[in-house]
Order: C-alpha cells, then sequence, then structure tokens
C-alpha cells in the first residue's frame, strides 16, 4: 500500500469510530480473568460468523484462530488480540466501568480485541490478492502462559510471521512507538522461604530470628542487581510480597517472600537463579538459617524481526505521516507475544492512547483509560501491515 491508500485505510478506519467503541465499553465493562474469557471468547466467535470468516479452530481453551485468504496462496501473517483482564478493582467512575468486583481492563485488552475486530471488518473489504491473514484472539496474557498455549494446541499451523501492538496512555495519540530489535525484558518469578527458628521474642539469642535474616537477604540481593551486573545491562529484581510472624512478642519461625527478575540479556536471565541462591545461601548459612528457592522462568525478552520491523515502521510514516512514529526504550515491563517471536518473524509497537481529554495513569492503574480516538489507528495499523507483509512477500 502506498502512502495515499494507507491514508484512506485509516480514514475507513475512522468512520468505524461507534462501533469500535461499543466494543470496546462492552468488554471494559466485562472483564474476565486469564483462561476464564468465555464471554469475550462467546462475543468474538459471534462475529467473526456474522463476518462470515473461516474459523481455524478454538485454542488454548478460550482462544479462537479465524482467516481471511487472499484471491491467489501465498504466505500467511497472523494479528493478535489478548483478551483477559487483571485482578484490580477498578476505581473509575464512568457509566461503562467494570461490574465485575476485583476484575478489571486495566491493560486495556478490551482495546486491543475491540481493534482487531476492527482491522478485520478493514480487511473483509480490502482482500489480499495473495496470501493469508490469520487473526488470533488469545486468553491469559497477563499470567505469561497464553501465548505459549496456543502454540502448544497448533494456532501458528501454516503462519508465517506476526505482528502484534499494545495499547498505551503514556504515549500520545496518534503516535506509534517501536523499540529495535529488543522490545520488552523477559520476565521470571520467584519464591522465597527463609527458614529460621522460632521463639520468645525477649529471647532472640535462643532462636534464629528469620525476619532478621530476610532483612539481609534482601538488602544484598538489591547489590546482585546494582553490583553484578554491567550498569549498561538493565536488570530489575523487585521483592513484591513478604509475609511473616503472629505476634509482637513472637519470633517468627519462618518468614516468605515473591519477586520478579526482568532482564533484556538472555545470558543474565539464565544465570540470575544461581546468582541468587549463592546469595541467599552464604546469608542463610552465616546466621544459621535455611532456606527454600522456588524461581520460574515466565516469559522471554520480545524480539523483532528486522524485516517485519521495517514493513511495520515504513506502514506508520504512510499511514501517519512522517514524524508521528517514535523509537523508544525496551521496556522490562513482560508480554508473552515473546513467545511467538521465538518462533516466527514478528513486530511488536507500542499504539498512543493518551491526550489531554483522559487521565493519564500507567497500564495496571485501577483509573486506567485511555482515549478511545485511538482505537482506528489500531485497526488501521494492524490491517496495513499484514496488507504491506503480504505485497512485500
Amino acid at each position: 500500500m502506498d502512502a495515499d491508500q494507507s491514508r484512506q485505510l485509516l480514514r475507513e478506519a475512522q468512520l468505524l469510530q461507534p462501533q469500535l467503541t461499543e466494543w470496546r465499553r462492552d468488554f471494559h465493562q466485562h472483564p474476565e480473568l486469564a483462561f476464564e474469557e468465555h464471554r469475550t471468547s462467546e462475543k468474538v466467535a459471534r462475529f467473526l460468523q456474522e463476518s462470515d470468516l473461516e474459523l481455524t479452530g478454538l485454542f488454548a481453551g478460550t482462544g479462537i484462530v479465524a482467516r481471511i485468504r487472499g484471491s491467489q496462496p501465498g504466505k500467511t501473517i497472523g494479528l493478535r488480540a489478548d483478551m483477559d483482564a487483571l485482578p484490580i478493582q477498578e476505581q473509575n467512575t464512568f457509566g461503562f466501568r467494570s461490574v465485575n468486583d476485583g476484575i478489571s481492563h486495566a491493560c486495556g485488552h478490551d482495546a486491543h480485541t475491540a481493534m482487531l475486530m476492527g482491522a478485520i471488518k478493514l480487511l473483509k473489504k480490502h482482500r489480499p490478492e495473495r496470501g493469508d491473514i490469520a487473526f488470533l484472539f488469545q486468553p491469559a496474557e497477563e499470567v505469561s502462559k497464553g501465548a505459549s498455549a496456543m502454540i502448544d494446541t497448533g494456532a501458528l499451523k501454516g503462519i508465517d510471521a506476526m505482528a502484534g501492538l499494545h495499547i498505551n496512555a503514556g504515549v500520545d495519540l496518534g503516535r506509534i512507538a517501536f523499540s529495535g530489535k529488543v522490545g520488552c525484558g523477559s520476565t521470571d518469578f520467584f519464591s522465597l522461604a527463609i527458614i529460621g527458628k522460632g521463639g520468645h521474642a525477649a529471647h532472640p539469642d535462643l532462636t534464629v530470628d528469620s525476619v532478621a535474616v530476610t532483612g539481609q537477604v534482601i538488602t544484598a540481593l538489591q547489590q546482585f542487581a546494582s553490583r553484578q551486573v554491567d550498569p549498561a545491562d538493565p536488570v530489575v529484581l523487585t521483592i513484591a510480597t513478604i509475609q511473616g510472624g503472629s505476634a509482637n512478642n513472637v519470633i517468627a519461625p519462618k518468614v516468605t517472600m515473591t519477586g520478579t527478575v526482568r532482564t533484556l540479556n538472555p545470558e543474565l536471565r539464565q544465570s540470575a537463579p544461581k546468582r541468587i541462591e549463592k546469595i541467599v545461601k552464604g546469608i542463610t548459612l552465616a546466621f544459621g538459617a535455611d532456606y527454600k528457592l522456588d524461581y520460574t522462568f515466565s516469559a522471554p525478552s520480545i524480539l523483532n524481526d528486522e524485516r517485519m520491523t521495517a514493513i511495520a515502521q515504513q506502514t506508520a510514516d504512510d499511514l501517519l505521516g512522517i514524524g508521528h512514529r517514535l523509537q523508544s526504550k525496551p521496556s522490562l515491563g513482560g508480554e508473552d507475544f515473546s513467545f511467538y517471536t521465538e518462533h516466527l518473524p514478528s513486530v511488536f509497537f507500542v499504539l498512543g492512547a493518551g491526550s489531554d481529554a483522559i487521565p493519564r495513569y500507567p497500564n495496571h492503574h485501577p483509573k486506567f483509560t485511555i482515549d478511545e480516538r485511538a482505537l482506528p489507528y489500531g485497526s488501521a495499523m494492524l490491517a496495513a501491515v499484514a496488507l504491506n507483509y503480504l505485497e512485500k512477500d
């Protein structure tokens, strides 16, 4: 597609604004947690059937894959939207706020789903001359298990490349951000128990104070990130929860904590569990305590393919005009689109949805929301990337 055709596609997407807004608000009002997206999935399935799309099948429980076939055979590009919400109590007061207590679309997956549906409406009209377009409606991104479950159940069969996006109110409306080869950091989790010997608070000498040992462990673990890693190599180690003790006159026999490690460096990612255990083992040994460490590798880093990125960047320039594409730093926030990038040449980008018309809160905030005028941009961008990939194949 040339620039004129791209802008025409955007104008057509903007005519879909009422429908996109209606879809997004309906999904927003009825959020569902990972692998529980039954209402959302059913609504998407009805839309696909009414649109006469070819349903490839159901995957990962609530996931759906559908296709639009071109006039001639060729390669297939997949477009992905995640559908799940977060276990966060929404604090917004608008009329379409969540009706499900303790659950909200605080990360924009309601918008992602609506925008992919919008892309389908555009691509029904602008069917590719050669090749196919697959649409992946994916569950469970927030727990970093949905993409791998889709892959394990065969959702990528016959797909040659992937594209996806994430909405962000921290980026201005009408802008699209790319972050280079590495799109985001790996996201891994650990749980750690420090096991001491409980007793009376008046006689710490007869105990092994698990709380005191835990304090030393937490301090030392921060040295891993700040003193054992090249400062130019981003890594974050965060202790997110800590629990221990039951009374103010009792020394706790055990403290448990959970945390996360995020990095852009695959080698550092692999070495992190041993580094952490070495620190914990040394401190607990010094104070006569014991420990139990469980470490879970979750989502790897997103690796953007050079050719796919070039196609998407040119598409953004054509769609929005020169100067509206941004180059951003990789985020250490996790995104399980990364599993697709391990299998296929892929590109992932950020869609701006912030403006003075809304309060700007970060993703995962109880008051997160978007400027809904961003929805047509997302639909048009996804559709245009798919068409340009197939044209350049």
